[in-house]
């Protein structure tokens, strides 16, 4: 236990997996010293993992919102009840996520993008796209009021975005990060940072079949985000914004600025630079907009 997020509170969504991001980043942040308002869609499995991480840090230290991130009203309400209930919000963790195998239509997106029901895509891009900026969108606005806050999106590798088996799941996450990079821009020297954090590879939750060729053990498993959440959330990354972070890279042994050079790059892969062509621009002037080399 530590003290590093005494008087904070944070929003973690799809918290309810027994095998997820979500409970394990839910037990770092109580365990750093946050109260957490744990949201899912699923009851059972919420108050499962709930009073599960609540047992380590006590009462009081977890409440349960049961709603649907890509659900608007749903959203509004989960922030309303953390401060209603915990006193106030600062942290959100944007880390609910489905595939179509998940989302209830049996079969993955591997074998034909065309040959996937039309609502599993609206299911996927609703969860993993919708449901981001539908929270975000709820939870700014007290943010930016405190002057204060942190906005974290659990998006995917860029290989996973574009591989040919995963284009529901992929292409709705390329949209998540697509959409931090940009608020990142909007919300720059306003207190409220936004950053992305993955695992940085296949990993050990429920998103995997059950029958998985994948063996569970040798995977990445959940608790590689619960350092990097804790510190992301903290006071100590007020400098860090637009970023997206891997743990499986981050290492707490190196100097903050060692640790981010080999965890840390800018959103959306802006090093890249731009790809957009202005026809009549100068050529020793930079096009409208802005980016990070």
């Amino acid at each position: 236990m530590s003290t590093l997020l005494e008087g904070k509170v944070a929003i973690v969504t799809g918290a309810g997996s027994r095998i997820g991001f979500g409970r394990s980043m839910s037990l770092a942040l109580v365990q750093a010293g946050a109260r957490v308002a744990m949201m899912d869609i699923d009851p059972e499995t919420l108050e499962q993992t709930a009073n599960e991480v609540e047992e380590t840090a006590g009462r009081h230290s977890v409440i349960q919102v049961v709603g649907d991130v890509s659900n608007a009203d749903d959203a509004e309400r989960a922030v309303k009840t953390a401060i209603a209930e915990l006193g106030g919000l600062h942290i959100l963790v944007n880390n609910a996520g489905t595939n179509p195998r998940n989302a209830g239509f049996g079969s993955s997106d591997a074998a034909g993008f065309w040959k996937v029901d039309p609502e599993a895509w609206f299911r996927v891009a609703a969860v993993n796209y919708l449901g981001p900026v539908m929270m975000a969108r709820a939870a700014a606005p007290h943010l930016l009021e405190q002057g204060w806050g942190r906005i974290i999106g659990v998006t995917t590798s860029l290989d996973t975005m574009y591989s040919k088996t995963n284009p529901a799941y992929g292409s709705s996450k390329a949209g998540h990060e697509a959409f931090m990079a940009s608020i990142a821009q909007q919300l720059e020297n306003t207190g409220v940072t936004v950053n992305v954090l993955v695992p940085g590879g296949p990993a050990n939750t429920n998103l995997l079949p059950r029958d998985t060729p994948f063996d569970r053990a040798a995977l990445i498993q959940p608790d590689v985000m619960q350092a990097p959440v804790v510190w992301l959330a903290s006071d100590a990354s007020t400098a860090v914004h637009g970023q997206r972070v891997i743990a499986y890279f981050w290492d707490e042994s190196l100097q903050v600025k060692e640790r981010l050079a080999k965890a840390a790059a800018p959103l959306a892969w802006q090093q890249l630079g731009r790809q957009a062509i202005y026809p009549g621009a100068p050529t020793t002037t930079s096009p409208p907009g802005r980016g990070r080399a």
